[in-house]
């Protein structure tokens, strides 16, 4: 592993504890012998007040490489999310998160849970992921609210 990417994943470890969002968690995994694993981070999204996506803690994993931050960590729902900037996989498709549009070596941790949340409530039309979420995001956007209100009430915050 490269040690650029684990020191900046050290530093920005210290930074989140001194300083995150209310209602957010973000944390490295363990591996089985119980140490850390900063390159894998499990992370927790509240969702946005007044809004469907409220009440839920939407849970993601972000997974670094050893080109961090060069290039940007895959960020990915565990469960998959219904929305339409969500793949099927649960992978976020977001331009801050793509190395060929938005993707900055300076963006943070931070930034990138704070990119999704917004992304929640405010889906991109121009860049879909997942097909079903899309059009019923287009064409019946009261149905589109109130599946992600059942979907919210079944990941409740913790």
């Amino acid at each position: 592993m490269s040690g650029i990417s684990l020191n900046r994943l050290m530093a920005e470890r210290k930074q989140w504890r001194k300083d995150h969002p209310h209602g957010f968690y973000a944390r490295p995994r363990k591996t089985r012998a119980g140490e850390l694993d900063l390159m894998n981070w499990e992370c927790g999204i509240p969702g946005k007040e007044n809004t469907p996506w409220a009440n839920g803690l939407y849970k993601c994993v972000l997974i670094f490489t050893a080109d961090y931050p060069a290039q940007p960590p895959k960020c990915q729902f565990t469960p998959p999310l219904f929305h339409p900037n969500v793949f099927p996989s649960g992978t976020v498709c977001l331009s801050i998160l793509n190395v060929d549009k938005d993707w900055k070596p300076s963006i943070t941790i931070k930034q990138i849970l704070l990119g999704v949340q917004n992304l929640l409530d405010e889906p991109n039309n121009s860049d879909p992921a997942q097909t079903e979420a899309y059009q019923l995001y287009r064409r019946d956007v009261t149905a589109y609210e109130k599946k992600v209100r059942d979907q919210a009430n079944r990941m409740t915050r913790v």
